[in-house]
């Protein structure tokens, strides 16, 4: 990265030794570093939407709201979200050169924590890449979604209703890794009438912390289901994925002041 780029640029390590803490009302620890564009209220009304019972399996993860977050020394090519051997770099303002070199999120190792094995891990979320609430908290929810089942697990009642759908054809998924895992699974996984367990096992935890992102979000923001449409699949048909919200909402209550709804169009 040029030097000059490279100039004003802090290390997400320094960004979570030196930026206060805050703990929302349902357990979740978050910050806000630099020029995020965020309004307060707004901020802490996202976070909150998370419920309880689903923050009390975050206790490791902090999530960092920065303007941009980048990996030193990238120059065009991908990084993933972990940061590996590149050194996680947050800009505190926004600029389009910078911009074209971030990512969306980067996970960082920060040490010693609050999780019982002693590691705690920052969530750095570029909130200016992100142009929009609903961009905004669906980048968050995914990233609770995902740490929810890598710590607890899939309930063994959704396992069995996304399973039900899978095997029934039920049209359509939740995420391109949920469409991919499945087709592995329920077709190409198949063999001699045996179902591929690793494929099906990748399914069910791809499909749950699609359906926690998507919960969340109904709670934080108004949307239609249309607006999660990507290229590469067809999005999960929408009875069948009322189905799983419904299921969620009711292992893990709104908090206070959030209200979970489902409502239909009717045709014109």
């Amino acid at each position: 990265m040029a030097e000059s780029i490279q100039s004003g640029l802090v290390q997400a390590t320094q960004v979570a030794r030196e930026t206060a803490v805050r703990r929302a009302a349902n357990g979740v620890r978050f910050a806000a570093f630099g020029e995020t564009g965020l309004d307060d209220a707004d901020l802490v009304r996202m976070v909150q939407a998370v419920p309880t019972a689903v923050a009390a399996a975050l206790g490791r993860k902090t999530y960092y709201f920065v303007p941009l977050a980048l990996a030193e020394g990238r120059s065009g090519e991908s990084a993933g979200h972990r940061s590996g051997n590149e050194e996680t770099m947050i800009s505190p303002v926004y600029s389009v050169e910078l911009a074209e070199m971030a990512i969306c999120h980067r996970n960082v190792t920060l040490g010693t924590g609050a999780g019982e094995d002693g590691r705690e891990e920052g969530v750095f979320i570029s909130t200016r890449l992100l142009g929009d609430r609903f961009s905004l908290a669906f980048e968050l929810f995914i990233n609770v979604g995902h740490a929810f089942v890598d710590e607890a697990g899939v309930p063994e009642s959704f396992s069995e209703l996304a399973w039900n759908q899978a095997v029934a054809d039920v049209r359509g998924e939740t995420s391109l890794d949920a469409w991919e895992s499945r087709a592995q699974a329920v077709g190409g996984g198949q063999t001699a009438g045996r179902t591929d367990e690793k494929a099906r096992t990748e399914y069910i935890e791809a499909a749950f912390s699609d359906a926690i992102a998507i919960y969340l979000l109904s709670l934080a923001v108004d949307f239609d289901y249309s607006e999660l449409r990507e290229r590469e699949y067809p999005l999960l048909a929408p009875q069948a994925l009322a189905e799983r919200l419904r299921l969620v909402a009711r292992l893990f209550p709104p908090n206070a002041e959030y209200e979970f709804a489902i409502r239909y169009r009717r045709r014109a």
